[in-house]
């Protein structure tokens, strides 16, 4: 089994709870047309800052209920956007008058997020933008909103990446000290992207060396991903965005801890017309597909303006609710299979126990390769009933497989479950270790004696 590089951080947690929930908040809401609209449409950031935060005012935030949807949810952390591209701050920081406090909401909204997603159990994380749009001394480039403005090169004058990669570390020590978070989330490095003559932003300009220092001094065991343009082997976690992973991810061709950050639909933040929303089927699968390629799948909300979660974004976290509450003893605690999958399948696995993931109903046989004499027991995790493995001897004359392969015996019509899980209790000799990524091996179970 596939064992990934060990980390600073400590992600033995993370690697067993597998699913969290990412939540893209800021004053991008109040427009709700995508959260990337500063600069997509090169509006003038004082313009934007004047528009919006005279106008932020979320009296139905109540994070209770958000953590309590997370959970629900069988989500087992949460990542809140602290600071995104725009550079509005949802705390109360001491470096910045553009904050949720200078609001008609008037409160800090990173404290009550903290507070309450512990309450439920959950670990926190939090997002923080190396890039900001509205920092005087942000340099302009290839994503900043004035980056076709005729006097771009002269409005550069007198910007100092220096002050401003202080300005962020000032910051990354609030969020530390003041709300200890179990992951910092930063986002994203460019370096080899040019504009017109505007260069790209990397680990010279966010001084990356400085602040990952920083970062282990303030909290050693926090999760860092991988975005700070930093060499191989400093960040815990790495995060393919928006795509789904064929295989475990592997970085110098050594396997590593990996998270895909994915959306219900297709942007981050509210929008209110955007209409590509993701199928109950496509949530899911994306789910089963990550865990078994061992990784995380941290899945996306956009809060509106009011500060709730719209009915779209309701629905789509009931669909994860209705299937984990039946099936999450697959997801937790599961890696990568030491098994092939079948065709239409996806297997996950902890120790003795294997999880054959159905995505397309076959019929009547499903054929196992790789497990033949080696399940003791089979059965449905959505209702515990037993699938059979073996059958008359009328049947087993008509299927010509090799000694390796089991059969399962299904019945004819699928159950009403988005992708069945069925359970395989392995037998003694059956199983080996299943490894698992960060500091230690998942979970181990003794094995189940043979029935």
């Amino acid at each position: 089994m596939l064992t990934p590089q060990p980390t600073a951080g400590d992600t033995a947690w993370f690697v067993h709870d597998r699913f969290g929930m990412f939540i893209h908040w800021g004053l991008y809401a109040l427009p709700a047309r995508h959260e990337w609209l500063l600069t997509t449409e090169k509006l003038d950031p004082t313009a934007y800052a004047a528009r919006y935060l005279p106008r932020f005012n979320p009296t139905r935030y109540d994070p209770r209920a958000w953590a309590r949807s997370a959970r629900a949810a069988g989500m087992r952390y949460a990542i809140l956007t602290a600071k995104h591209h725009e550079g509005f701050c949802l705390w109360d920081t001491a470096f910045s008058d553009y904050k949720a406090t200078n609001t008609p909401y008037g409160q800090d909204l990173v404290a009550p997020f903290v507070e309450a997603f512990r309450a439920e159990g959950l670990k926190v994380g939090l997002y923080y933008s190396l890039l900001d749009w509205s920092h005087p001394d942000f340099t302009i480039d290839n994503h900043h909103p004035l980056r076709d403005h005729p006097d771009a090169a002269r409005l550069n004058q007198g910007r100092s990446m220096p002050r401003y990669a202080e300005y962020m570390r000032n910051q990354v020590r609030e969020l530390l000290t003041r709300f200890d978070p179990d992951i910092l989330w930063c986002d994203f490095s460019y370096p080899d992207v040019s504009y017109n003559g505007l260069p790209g932003k990397g680990r010279a300009d966010w001084e990356s060396d400085q602040l990952y220092a920083l970062i282990r001094e303030l909290s050693p065991r926090i999760i860092l991903n991988n975005r700070l343009d930093l060499p191989a082997g400093r960040a815990d976690v790495y995060t393919p965005e928006q795509v789904q992973p064929t295989e475990w991810m592997r970085v110098a061709g050594e396997p590593v801890v990996w998270e895909a950050c994915q959306t219900f639909s297709g942007s981050w933040g509210y929008s209110r017309d955007e209409e590509s929303w993701k199928s109950p089927e496509q949530l899911i699968m994306m789910l089963i597909n990550t865990v078994a390629l061992g990784g995380n799948l941290l899945m996306n909300v956009g809060p509106t303006a009011l500060g709730d979660f719209d009915p779209r974004a309701r629905q789509a976290l009931e669909v994860y609710r209705d299937w984990m509450q039946v099936n999450g003893e697959a997801i937790y605690g599961c890696t990568q299979s030491q098994f092939p999958a079948p065709q239409d399948c996806r297997l996950t696995q902890n120790g003795h126990k294997v999880y054959v993931h159905i995505f397309a109903w076959p019929f009547k046989v499903l054929h196992l390769p790789g497990l033949g004499g080696r399940v003791a027991y089979a059965r449905f995790l959505h209702d515990g009933s037993e699938v059979p493995i073996t059958s008359s001897a009328w049947e087993m004359q008509h299927l010509t497989v090799t000694p390796d392969t089991q059969r399962l015996f299904l019945p004819i019509k699928k159950p009403d479950v988005v992708a069945p899980v069925i359970e395989l209790t392995l037998r003694d000799h059956a199983a080996t270790p299943v490894e698992a990524g960060g500091n230690q091996a998942l979970l181990n179970l003794p094995i189940a004696p043979e029935v």
